[in-house]
């Protein structure tokens, strides 16, 4: 056990948090995902498990150290629902409450087609998958920098 690091961040998926870098994207993702292959086509090329819970508590978790990008309009998305793309399902609320928790303020999901998503999802560094049995509790988020005190604020990629 290590201080102040939720437990259900175990070494495989700690080391692939802090080895992405400024925009970087992970998935998260439900029981039904095709995580396997898909995972096989990221930058890290293995799937990555966080067993035994749902996506909401997966995502506490991860965000827990990992920062949002702020330098994107969409620093968090989520899976469209198929044939109703403005529904908003029971997981995906309870996802957004914890981003916003995690974050401080309000991180509004971005909404992704399903088939898009599986195709950004094999650009993502890496794939987390979760026991979360509900459908469409599947989420992309791309890491953001933590600045020094006295560093400046701007877009890094400008300066």
């Amino acid at each position: 056990m290590l201080k102040n690091i939720d437990p259900l961040l175990n070494a495989d998926v700690l080391h692939a948090l802090r080895a992405m870098g400024h925009g970087d994207e992970l998935v998260i993702c439900d029981a039904n995902f095709p995580a396997d292959s898909i995972a096989r086509a990221t930058a890290l090329g293995k799937l990555l498990r966080i067993d035994g819970v749902d996506a909401p508590r997966a995502v506490r978790a991860i965000l827990s150290v990992l920062p949002l990008d702020t330098f994107v309009e969409s620093p968090a998305m989520r899976m469209e629902v198929v044939g109703d793309p403005e529904a908003i399902p029971t997981v995906q609320r309870e996802a957004q409450s914890e981003v916003d928790a995690a974050e401080g303020r309000a991180v509004p999901f971005a909404s992704i087609e399903r088939h898009a998503f599986y195709a950004r999802a094999r650009k993502a560094y890496c794939v987390i998958a979760t026991g979360e049995t509900r459908g469409y509790g599947c989420f992309v988020f791309a890491k953001g920098v933590l600045l020094a005190p006295d560093a400046p604020r701007g877009n890094p990629a400008t300066q």
